[in-house]
C-alpha cells in the first residue's frame, strides 16, 4: 500500500495543477484566429525534451469552424523542409478551452489578440506518461524580456522547470509553406 501512495498523490497532485490554469476571460476565437509564431515552449514531454536542441521557430494558423471548433495548423521544421500537422480541436462548454478525444486538452491562458498568446496543453494517453506543456507564441517572431518574463511565470505556475524550456532558434520554412 506504501508503494501506490507517491504514485496517487503524484496523480492528483497534476489534477489540482491542471484545475487551477487560468484560461482567458471572455476569450473570443474570432479574435484570436489566424498566423502565430511558435516561439518558446516548456514541456515535461519525453519527445520534447530529447528535440528541444533541434527545433526551431515554427507558425501555427488558427481557423475558427462554424461550431465553434478550431483547426489548428503547425509545422515542425526539419531541416529546409516543413512537415505540416493539423489538429482538429473540439470548444467545450468553457470558451478559450479546447479538447482532442478527452486525452488532450487546450488552454488559451492569456491573450491580447494582437501581439502575444500563453497556450497551456495536458495530454494524457493510456499506458503513456502524462504531459504538460506551455508556449509562448507571437504574432511577430520577437520575444520581449516583458513576454518571456510572463512566460517563465506561467510554467512555473503549472509545475515545469526552467532546464524544461526552450527559446526556439528563429527560422522561417514553416511561415514560408503554411502562409504562403
Amino acid at each position: 500500500m506504501a508503494l501506490l501512495l507517491p504514485p496517487l498523490f503524484l496523480l492528483l497532485w497534476a489534477f489540482a495543477a491542471q484545475a487551477d490554469v487560468t484560461i482567458q476571460p471572455d476569450f473570443d476565437l474570432e479574435k484570436f484566429a489566424g498566423s502565430w509564431h511558435l516561439m518558446a515552449g516548456a514541456s515535461d514531454c519525453p519527445i520534447f525534451q530529447s528535440m528541444k536542441n533541434l527545433m526551431t521557430t515554427s507558425v501555427a494558423i488558427i481557423r475558427p469552424l462554424p461550431n465553434g471548433d478550431m483547426t489548428f495548423l503547425t509545422g515542425y521544421p526539419l531541416q529546409e523542409e516543413c512537415k505540416p500537422i493539423e489538429i482538429h480541436f473540439k470548444k467545450t462548454e468553457q470558451p478559450g478551452r479546447f479538447v482532442i478525444d478527452g486525452k488532450q486538452e487546450m488552454r488559451v491562458m492569456e491573450t491580447d489578440y494582437s501581439e502575444v498568446a500563453y497556450l497551456y496543453t495536458f495530454k494524457e494517453s493510456e499506458g503513456e506518461p502524462s504531459s504538460t506543456t506551455v508556449q509562448v507564441l507571437t504574432r511577430n517572431p520577437e520575444l520581449t524580456p516583458e513576454i518571456l518574463e510572463k512566460f517563465k511565470a506561467y510554467y512555473h505556475s503549472v509545475g515545469l522547470s526552467d532546464d524544461m524550456m526552450a527559446i526556439l532558434p528563429k527560422s522561417d520554412v514553416c511561415f514560408r509553406a503554411l502562409s504562403g
